[in-house]
């Protein structure tokens, strides 16, 4: 009897594309909004993630959604999933 093993759910991102010049893979530029821990002033600062593009799909200024992964590569652990906007 094979029991079914529920997964946990992974986390998503969404981000613009920075670089596309590795092949399959691309850098994605996640920006959020935080507050200051002691002066309480909103901040703006990001996070460069590295995610694996198996079809070559995603260019620089495109917005993509991420998926986190297993480790592919040292800095690559997120894969694409779609592409939500192409760059103008």
């Amino acid at each position: 009897m094979a029991e079914t093993v529920q997964r946990n759910a992974r986390k998503t991102r969404v981000g613009t594309v920075v670089s596309d010049k590795m092949d399959k893979s691309i850098v994605v530029r996640v920006d959020r909004t935080m507050k200051h821990a002691l002066y309480l002033k909103t901040i703006r600062t990001f996070s460069k993630l590295y995610a694996h593009d198996e079809k070559n799909d995603a260019h620089v200024g495109d917005k993509v959604r991420v998926m986190e992964s297993r480790r592919l590569s040292k800095n690559k652990h997120w894969r694409l999933i779609e592409v939500i906007e192409r760059a103008k």
